[in-house]
């Protein structure tokens, strides 16, 4: 496990401790949410919780130990949702879970669903029973609407980058500056 600080990342300045974990995670980058009518807090803060279904893969992933209890080892039955190392550019996808290659796309965060946005980084998933198409998935948990990159929401009008289709409800995205 190598540990990593992270200072700077899409223009905001904040410290995570980051880690490249080993094994199995899920990766959520082309995944849209949909709201649980649940919420969830992240560090003090309240979001409404979102649930994505993502594929797991097996590699090194990078992972936020901030909000991972100060580890990689998830609780049985679960997975981390982080983000390949390197990034991963073909992976199984909704709704086949064919592997296909997920080009970065970005949208102007707006009010509605498909201008919305989740994040799963770092967050469990629940390994779901059955296997679809021979690829294993998870059940992911994760705030809408919250930044990753600074612990607060995510405004209106700011540019967001993800690798879910255009359209997505509540895509896993990141936001620029």
């Amino acid at each position: 496990m190598k540990k990593l600080l992270l200072l700077l990342f899409c223009g905001v300045v904040q410290a995570h401790e980051l880690t490249v974990c080993s094994g199995e995670y899920a990766l959520c980058a082309a995944s849209p949410a949909t709201p649980t009518g649940k919420t969830m807090t992240v560090k003090g803060k309240v979001f409404r919780q979102g649930m994505a279904v993502c594929p797991i893969l097996t590699g090194d992933a990078i992972a936020n130990l901030d909000l991972m209890k100060g580890s990689c080892k998830a609780p049985p039955g679960k997975v981390w949702s982080l983000f390949g190392v390197p990034p991963v550019r073909s992976f199984p996808q909704a709704p086949t879970w064919e592997s296909v290659a997920a080009p970065t796309q970005t949208f102007v965060v707006g009010t509605t669903p498909d201008t919305g946005m989740s994040n799963m980084w770092s967050f469990l998933c629940d390994i779901q029973a059955q296997p679809i198409n021979g690829v294993k998935l998870a059940s992911c948990y994760g705030p809408l609407m919250e930044n990753p990159f600074n612990n607060g929401r995510v405004k209106v009008g700011q540019t967001a980058f993800t690798q879910a289709p255009p359209g997505s409800t509540y895509p896993v995205s990141g936001v620029t500056k």
